[in-house]
């Protein structure tokens, strides 16, 4: 099922077109990898799916309604967590404050769910330290926690691995593996480290020039040479 579909996305900064005709989809049970190298559009679409800047023109849907006219808290309430590029937690607040902040869609008496510490141990164990005290590492990790505190249906992942330590890496790519398992549950991961991205993809989608110029399954990656079309 077909939990997200971006169709025909354009955007402009200035005079310059920065998306042009984008169409990509999201599944429920799925991990859809978005590739590319830097500057091509891939967070520009991110924050144009998000509501974070609006587009020129084209149709957003999800979970089977129209989004691209919504503000973008009403499109996080409608079930999209979004973790952006550079975690953006809150230094000045603990681990706990900042998972409440994740809450904040939710009724005031809501908890934090138990099972966020079960995907991320180390937060349990820290949960009284001040975000901006954590490594690299487990900011990203609090980032990510905090938007899966609302129980979203689509989780939106902005390049999740920059500037993170490989044990990290592997530790938030088991958690993905383990969300991805769900059948209620979808992933967009904008990704630049490739092997992270070929191992978590069901479906991948490249982007250059602020076009996408190849998607398919993800299990076709290695003989479709996608490796080659995002190098550096």
């Amino acid at each position: 099922m077909k939990l997200l579909e971006l169709s025909n996305i354009n955007q402009y900064y200035g005079g310059s077109h920065i998306l042009r005709n984008v169409s990509i989809s999201a599944e429920l049970g799925a991990v859809t990898v978005l590739l590319g190298r830097n500057g091509v559009g891939k967070t520009t679409l991110l924050k144009s799916l998000m509501g974070l800047i609006p587009i020129r023109s084209g149709t957003i849907s999800f979970n089977g309604k129209p989004i691209q006219d919504l503000p973008c808290d009403q499109r996080a309430r409608s079930g999209i967590g979004f973790v952006p590029q550079g975690r953006e937690i809150f230094n000045r607040l603990t681990v706990e404050e900042n998972l409440l902040m994740g809450l904040a869609s939710k009724p005031a008496s809501s908890d934090i769910p138990q099972e966020l510490f079960e995907l991320f141990p180390v937060l349990k164990q820290m949960r009284h330290r001040k975000g901006g005290d954590l490594s690299g590492g487990q900011q990203q990790q609090l980032a990510i926690a905090r938007a899966l505190a609302s129980g979203p249906k689509l989780l939106v992942l902005d390049e999740p691995t920059e500037g993170i330590q490989p044990s990290i890496i592997k530790e938030i790519g088991r958690v993905i593996k383990m969300l991805a398992g769900r059948a209620d549950m979808g992933i967009l991961l904008c990704e630049q480290y490739y092997d992270f991205a070929e191992e978590l993809a069901d479906r991948y989608v490249v982007m250059d020039r602020g076009e996408v110029i190849a998607q398919g399954p993800g299990s076709e990656m290695v003989q479709r040479g996608i490796r080659q079309l995002v190098a550096i």
